[in-house]
């Protein structure tokens, strides 16, 4: 493409319609694209059949992942942005891990296998892509912190963290597409704000693909169970390109964003990650061992439906993300936010020690959010084991992908 066509791209995408059209386009087009995948994935067996912990009713095709990714390729074959290694490399690690991801949904790989994806997928963003983790200072408040020899590992770690935090928060319908959509839609305004008109656009419209998965995915009164799941593949590919736009955005010179900001943008999948893996480490399992320990089972046994467990975490984050940012722009010192970041991973653990206690306080939180519509069971589809003092058990009931 010449240079004039560039040129002429890239004032197109810093038009806020335009970016607006975009998500809606590529919401549509994902929409479609799981649509039409669905019969691939029976003939392929790319399905999630209910056993052991699983309680959906019927085989369910995990090919969501693969559907925003196709949808994805059309939009930027449509508008394409000028080629460059970064790119390319974001492109190359993706497409390694779908097609691993796609593997292990078909035959249930080991997970250490998963594990050397995310580390090669990772290299691939840092040595081809040049996208690395290389400054912390803004996040304790001093103007350089440079990780040198650490930058390489730090990024690796990251990555990989992220990817498993979105895998792991990935067990019942909607919740995991809800927070990466929540995620998405602020790191898109933080990139506008940031100057930073190209991530913007390629954040939107990973954010429109995930808005098309999620009407098949997230439960509607009148179909209360996901037609099509994210699948491993999808989990890895978003956790992915969260940690590329992330990176990209925080370690960009000329379009800086406070890495706290980053944190507090998908805060549950990262502290409900951090504080099980911690737990499980310190329990001598393997950090990933299954268990009904994260906070969407605590939810639901305290009473909440699927539905209001997504809602309510994705607003969660929302009002939290606005809020820091909300904060960073009135000057409060970064230092001081990375402190709250901590002491709410602290407070998260000290109050999951006891399952009782954290179920007796979701289902406090539960009468207070949701009273009227608790009145009227049927409408809730609430699997709630909540015991008249507040405490509940743990059942063999799990969520869709435990």
């Amino acid at each position: 493409m010449s240079g004039q066509g560039h040129d002429a791209i890239q004032n197109l995408i810093q038009q806020p319609v335009v970016v607006a059209l975009g998500v809606l386009a590529t919401a549509v087009v994902a929409w479609a694209m799981i649509w039409l995948l669905q019969p691939l994935a029976r003939r392929l067996r790319l399905l999630d059949h209910p056993q052991g912990r699983k309680d959906h009713a019927a085989p369910t095709p995990v090919t969501g992942g693969l559907g925003i990714a196709l949808s994805l390729l059309l939009l930027f074959l449509l508008v394409p942005l000028p080629v460059t290694q970064g790119k390319l490399a974001y492109v190359a690690g993706a497409v390694l891990l779908l097609l691993v991801g796609l593997l292990d949904d078909r035959y249930d790989i080991r997970w250490w296998w998963r594990i050397l994806a995310q580390v090669v997928a990772a290299l691939l963003m840092v040595y081809v892509g040049g996208v690395r983790v290389e400054q912390l200072g803004p996040a304790f408040g001093l103007g350089d912190l440079s990780l040198g020899v650490l930058s390489v590992p730090f990024t690796v770690f990251a990555t990989v963290g992220l990817i498993n935090a979105i895998n792991m928060i990935d067990g019942a319908d909607g919740i995991a597409g809800a927070l990466v959509a929540a995620a998405l839609a602020m790191l898109v305004a933080a990139s506008w704000y940031a100057g930073n008109e190209g991530v913007a656009f390629v954040s939107a419209g990973i954010l429109g693909a995930t808005l098309g998965f999620l009407l098949h995915n997230f439960p509607l009164p009148w179909r209360p169970r996901a037609r099509v799941f994210l699948g491993n593949a999808g989990s890895a590919f978003l956790g992915y390109s969260i940690a590329w736009i992330v990176f990209r955005l925080t370690q960009n010179p000329g379009h800086p964003v406070n890495p706290v900001l980053a944190l507090w943008l998908i805060p549950i999948p990262v502290i409900d990650c951090l504080v099980l893996i911690v737990r499980r480490i310190r329990q001598r399992r393997s950090p990933f061992s299954a268990d009904r320990d994260h906070i969407h089972h605590l939810m639901r046994d305290a009473g909440f439906s699927t539905a209001q467990v997504a809602l309510t975490l994705a607003a969660f984050s929302l009002l939290a993300g606005l809020a820091i940012g909300q904060a960073m722009r009135m000057d409060v010192p970064n230092p001081l936010l990375l402190g709250l970041f901590l002491l709410a991973c602290a407070g998260w653990c000290v109050l999951t020690l006891e399952r009782e206690r954290a179920c007796a306080f979701f289902a406090a939180l539960h009468r207070g959010l949701f009273a009227q519509r608790s009145r009227r069971p049927a409408d809730t589809g609430a699997v709630s084991i909540v015991d008249p003092d507040g405490s509940c058990d743990a059942p063999g009931l799990d969520g869709n992908r435990g």
